[in-house]
């Protein structure tokens, strides 16, 4: 019984030995690539929540918030048939992350020919909030960059 012990030993000792010999000189990066294959202890970024819209890193907060006013806007004007409206807006935004100053002004012109656009009453209180929106973020970027002086009430 004690011989059957020791032999079953010494053979899974030579075939462990013999698996270590085929796996070569790398046996150390083996390992360790068979621990880091366990479960990860957190939750994969893919499924945590974050930012809806996706901004440019590095900008301003504020310069982000206009970014997302101006991109929610954008999405309602081409929803509601206001394309080249929708474009101009979203060519502000996008020369707002280059060139900061233009694309400001760009968006004020933008919010300016808003205000003459006819659109049915119902639509009327979504499109006024979404610019209001708007107009304040710009402000507020506007005030912040020291470009033009507006004052508040």
């Amino acid at each position: 019984m004690l011989l059957e012990l020791l032999v079953g030993f010494v053979v899974s000792l030579l075939v462990l030995a013999g698996i270590l010999v085929m796996l070569g000189p790398n046996v150390k990066g083996t390992i360790h690539r068979i621990r880091s294959l366990r479960r990860p202890t957190t939750v994969p970024s893919v499924f945590q929540k974050g930012p809806h819209e996706a901004l440019p890193p590095g900008l301003n907060p504020k310069t982000q918030r206009v970014l997302v006013a101006a991109a929610r806007l954008s999405t309602w004007l081409r929803a509601h048939g206001q394309e080249d409206l929708s474009k101009e807006v979203r060519g502000a935004a996008a020369r707002l992350t280059s060139n900061e100053p233009a694309g400001l002004y760009a968006m004020q012109t933008a919010l300016r020919k808003l205000k003459a656009l006819s659109i049915e009453d119902n639509a009327r209180e979504r499109l006024n909030a979404l610019s209001n929106e708007l107009r304040i973020a710009v402000q507020d970027r506007f005030e912040q960059l020291e470009l033009l002086p507006f004052k508040r009430p």
